[in-house]
């Protein structure tokens, strides 16, 4: 019993319905609608009987609020789960030794890729989980065409002359500009 109110006293400051509070609720309600049918056995009023009416509505709605709240509940942690699941990147292979992709290069070439579900996997699985279970990827299609930067008229000092493919000669000019300073 002590258990039980000590359990009671913590689910007061607990969100949401607790197993512990809504057993209290019902003994209450039980023992409040048998203190109604004890006065209206006392007394033959009719005013126990709406009483017991409205004590009744409002416990099943007590009753039928928990348990909408219970299944509202439980549907936002499986839409939680099945997100969580979704976003979880696919375990990627190892790079090998001999790979001198950058990180920009390496980033550049997996963003361009999307996931396209198989047909094999939308048959097999229900839409939503189609596109968690597909591991095919497919490229991005590339709209127009690499164009080279035109140099300004007037070249400021910071931006030089036009490099070529790489950035090394503009990190060069950098450095070179930090150890003026």
């Amino acid at each position: 019993m002590a258990s039980f109110v000590e359990g009671l006293w913590q689910s007061i400051f607990t969100p949401g319905p607790t197993p512990t509070l809504l057993v209290a609720t019902n003994v209450t309600f039980a023992a409040l609608q048998v203190v109604l049918a004890g006065m209206l056995y006392a007394t033959y009023s009719i005013h126990f009987v709406i009483l017991s009416v409205l004590c009744g509505g409002l416990w099943a709605s007590i009753n039928w609020f928990a348990n909408e709240l219970k299944a509202h509940q439980q549907e936002e942690e499986e839409k939680k789960r099945r997100t969580q699941a979704a976003r979880s990147p696919p375990p990627r292979a190892a790079p090998s030794p001999d790979d001198s992709e950058t990180e920009v290069e390496a980033a550049t070439s997996t963003a361009s890729l999307r996931r396209v579900p198989t047909i094999a996997a939308a048959a097999a699985a229900p839409a939503a989980e189609a596109a968690a279970v597909s591991t095919e990827v497919e490229p991005a299609e590339t709209h127009g065409e690499l164009k080279h930067r035109v140099a300004e008229e007037l070249p400021s000092p910071s931006q030089g002359l036009k490099s070529g493919v790489s950035t090394e000669d503009e990190w060069e000019k950098v450095s070179e500009n930090e150890k003026d300073k």
